[in-house]
């Protein structure tokens, strides 16, 4: 690519280098396309750099200190010191291998990298801005795009993520010292996981949420096993209030102050607080609390990246939520555009993410591809984990199916017993008519990995006898799938049945 004002072209132009756009990149290039991907920061993205992969090396890394601390049960006596700027390079060094990779495999496949921020001047053309003095900015233009720009971190007001004291998800990512005290403001999974991460490493934890209860939209059945272990690692929770502001304190630190999450809606607070007035959440109290912490995290949410992109030069439209809408094939209302990953919508997750940049690519050559969500797990990585996929019970007799459902506890699981960790179980939804898996749920030990054969059912169409007549090793975790299925069906071995 040529840089200054000139204007070259490419069959496919990808905007976002995540796990949509490198994903749809690099399989435009297998498909023998001119493949150009921009991107103005990191390859890899969000989830690489600043929040999967690093959040999920913090996870692995403080549970194992934790269980060391922890396993006077099996005879295990430590007291385990963390270095946290060993930790932190470590993460890190995973990070870099990915990232490098990322940007490797892009080039063994023809894709042209170009570093720069992407504007539409037209329904064919970008303008590429290059970052740094005198690098200019190019014209770009296009037979398809892809816009893959992903999401951002959702700013409350009074808390401006430039203010040292108030970080996101990014920067508790990239501390380099552990906190004494920390608000996080926020019990859906972002804030969860870090919760956990941040009191095993010693810190004080008070969780903040506007609604009555952790991990919103998750059943009880999968909550409870995580608000316990929470509860356990000494996580206060405030329930019914939403953050409202903060000061420096005369004896360090920072005065946190947090009010009901209906009276910050009826002063006319954020569209979140509003969110809690018309969920009707049960309110803690009628008066402000205050916490002296050291830090606080905001973990409220996320957001469409698209209003950098010029959308509507392009003639694309987005919803009232700055989301892009696309079709089964991942087109937008103009039909050379495509969209793929958080900014196409909800779920907001890598894997469906990746799945829409290789359809969009794939309907780019030709190819008769189209994304079905029915398989499209989703996993929350807390203590314990939680995963699921396809219809919960509820969603499918909503569906019209008369159903049936398998359970098996881990605390009947060999393997679970063995590892120490035997809280939660797997649950499994069924048509009762023909035996197909519909969905299925898994709080416990390894659940995000369980949750792939599951998915796989539903993909296949099995049935509950075809899981069950599965013979599974002994002893596994992944028994207690067969075993969910089995009591489905009336007859298995390890648990009672329905």
């Amino acid at each position: 690519m040529v840089v200054g004002d000139v204007t070259t072209g490419t069959d496919v132009l990808i905007i976002g280098a995540g796990p949509a756009g490198y994903v749809a990149a690099i399989r435009a290039g297998q498909l023998d396309l001119d493949v150009t991907l921009v991107e103005k920061d990191a390859y890899g993205g969000t989830c690489l750099n600043y929040g999967c992969i690093p959040s999920k090396a913090l996870i692995t890394a403080t549970d194992v200190a934790h269980e060391a601390a922890t396993a006077e049960e099996m005879g295990i006596h430590a007291d385990p010191a963390v270095d946290l700027a060993r930790m932190m390079d470590w993460k890190d060094g995973v990070v870099d291998q990915l990232t490098s990779g990322v940007e490797k495999l892009c080039k063994a496949n023809q894709v042209n990298l170009l570093e720069g921020t992407a504007r539409f001047a037209d329904e064919n053309t970008v303008r590429v801005s290059h970052s740094g003095e005198g690098q200019g900015s190019e014209s770009l233009e296009f037979e398809h795009a892809v816009v893959a720009t992903g999401s951002r971190p959702i700013q409350i007001p009074n808390f401006e993520f430039g203010d040292e004291p108030v970080l996101d998800s990014k920067q508790a990512l990239a501390l380099e010292s552990v906190p004494d005290s920390m608000v996080v403001v926020g019990a859906g999974y972002i804030g969860m996981e870090l919760a956990s991460v941040f009191a095993k490493l010693g810190t004080d934890v008070t969780v903040v949420e506007m609604l009555d209860s952790i991990l919103p939209g998750y059943d009880d059945d999968l909550k409870r096993p995580v608000k316990q272990r929470a509860n356990d690692l000494g996580i206060d929770f405030e329930f019914g209030y939403t953050a409202a502001d903060w000061h420096d304190h005369d004896e360090g630190g920072i005065r946190v102050v947090a009010e009901p999450a209906e009276q910050a809606a009826a002063d006319g607070g954020s569209e979140a607080s509003r969110a809690a007035e018309a969920s009707g959440a049960e309110q803690a109290a009628d008066e402000r609390i205050e916490f002296d912490v050291e830090r606080v995290l905001v973990a409220v949410g996320r957001q469409p990246v698209s209003d950098t992109l010029d959308l509507e030069a392009a003639g694309v439209e987005t919803n009232e939520r700055g989301f892009i809408e696309t079709d089964s094939r991942a087109r937008t209302n103009v039909d050379h555009i495509f969209a793929a990953g958080d900014v196409a919508g909800e779920p907001m997750l890598a894997h469906k993410g990746s799945a829409e940049g290789k359809v969009a690519a794939e309907v780019i050559a030709g190819e008769p591809a189209a994304l079905d969500h029915q398989a499209m797990p989703a996993v929350v990585f807390t203590d314990p984990e939680i995963a699921t996929v396809g219809m919960t019970e509820p969603e499918a007799e909503e569906a019209g199916f008369d159903t049936v459902t398998g359970q098996f506890p881990f605390r009947a699981s060999g393997r679970a017993l063995t590892t120490g960790d035997s809280d939660g179980s797997v649950k499994i939804v069924a048509d009762d008519a023909d035996g197909y898996v519909l969905g299925a749920s898994i709080v416990g030990p390894e659940a995000s990995e369980l949750i792939a054969e599951l998915g796989l059912a539903i993909e296949l169409g099995a049935t509950l006898e075809d899981v069950a007549a599965t013979v599974h090793a002994h002893p596994t975790l992944s028994e207690s799938v067969m075993e969910a299925a089995e009591n489905a069906l009336g007859h298995a071995i390890h648990t009672l049945n329905r």
